[in-house]
């Protein structure tokens, strides 16, 4: 058993108290901020995510804003995506590339009312990045990261709870679209979005002080739904294909094979950092490696945590990166994460991973498994 050396560069969250008092075991460091990974039965997390309602104090997730004349040129300089279109109260998840097109971050970028935008960060300090683009292309933009901190409600009931607090209209918001509201006077903006695939929102509080006030709001309503706590799921996140930012991804990886296609515009008119990295990488064929999830051959059913990204193998050379590996209880078997050569994935060859359990074989599958 470890134990984490606290000190003022690890920031507290502002429900930290009411973690503690729900009954928080374990937790890591993400942003330079505690974040909670378990409440002492990971199974009844899981299992109250994917059945019924959770809520997760993700926090970590902190937000840089660009506010200014020039916010809307910046944030379309940082994104790999046509941001031409992009709506007040409309978010988009987006890929942040630097001059080689290498993936810095995966944020959800919103557009807020009064020419604001914040980039709604991984685990990566973005903060002086933005404030670096922002002065070397002398824009008329404030780059802060200002107070507000995410609290995630998330799973099935998850709907009728926000709606039940803050009014039927909720059920119409589409998914990464807001409102700038407030929960009996509590700041907040509501979104539908949430690292996890079973459906939620998250309340950006915007009053770091009333944290334990909109957590307890939120138990209180929640409790006829059986609510209780938890924290971004890392077995329903392999299950459904979610990238972790900084773990799936290896430091040289650029968007394109970290499974981001979809949400990166690479002939698009505007110009953004990195564009033209991305533009030789398509035009050379594509990208040289994949974002899949491996079936792997286990029946060991404690299957996490890795200690790192290990090697996948072919024929004794390595030709990808094994970066998660867990029991999905819904499917019954070991499955993974990981980026492997492309060439390997559509020859669909089976191939050797290093697990926590030894050297395993498997099949790769397109993401999600679920």
């Amino acid at each position: 058993m470890f134990r984490i050396t606290m000190s003022p560069r690890i920031r507290m969250t502002p429900f930290h108290d009411s973690t503690v008092a729900a009954g928080m075991t374990d937790i890591t460091v993400y942003n330079k901020m505690v974040l909670p990974t378990s409440y002492g039965d990971l199974k009844a997390e899981y299992d109250r995510l994917i059945e019924g309602v959770a809520m997760w104090d993700v926090s970590v997730e902190r937000q840089v804003q660009l506010e200014g004349p020039d916010a809307h040129e910046l944030a379309q300089a940082l994104t790999a995506r046509d941001l031409t279109n992009l709506k007040e109260g409309q978010g988009k998840y987006v890929a942040m590339c630097d001059h080689d097109g290498r993936l810095l971050n995966d944020p959800v970028l919103m557009k807020l009312s009064g020419n604001r935008y914040w980039f709604s960060l991984a685990d990566n300090d973005m903060l002086l990045w933005c404030k670096a683009i922002a002065a070397e292309r002398g824009l008329e933009v404030a780059v802060t990261e200002p107070d507000v901190s995410p609290l995630a409600v998330q799973g099935p009931k998850a709907e009728d709870l926000i709606a039940e607090l803050f009014g039927e209209h909720i059920r119409d918001l589409k998914y990464f679209w807001f409102t700038e509201t407030d929960l009996d006077g509590i700041p907040l903006v509501l979104c539908r979005s949430g690292w996890s695939k079973q459906g939620g929102f998250e309340l950006f509080l915007q009053d770091g002080s009333r944290g334990d006030e909109l957590w307890a709001k939120i138990a209180d309503a929640g409790a006829k739904y059986d609510i209780g706590p938890g924290a971004p799921n890392h077995v329903e996140r392999v299950e459904s294909g979610l990238l972790s930012w900084g773990g799936d991804n290896t430091p040289d990886s650029n968007p394109l094979e970290c499974g981001m296609q979809r949400f990166v515009n690479v002939d698009c008119e505007p110009d953004y950092i990195g564009k033209a990295a991305l533009q030789q990488v398509m035009a050379s064929g594509g990208p040289e490696r994949l974002f899949v999830g491996l079936n792997i051959d286990s029946d060991v059913a404690n299957a996490w945590p890795l200690p790192g990204r290990t090697p996948i193998t072919l024929d004794g050379q390595q030709v990808g990166t094994l970066a998660a590996v867990v029991y999905s209880h819904r499917l019954e078997r070991t499955i993974g994460l990981g980026q492997v050569k492309r060439t390997v994935v559509e020859a669909d060859a089976t191939v050797e991973v290093q697990g926590p359990n030894g050297t395993q074989t498997a099949t790769i599958q397109q993401l999600p498994f679920i």
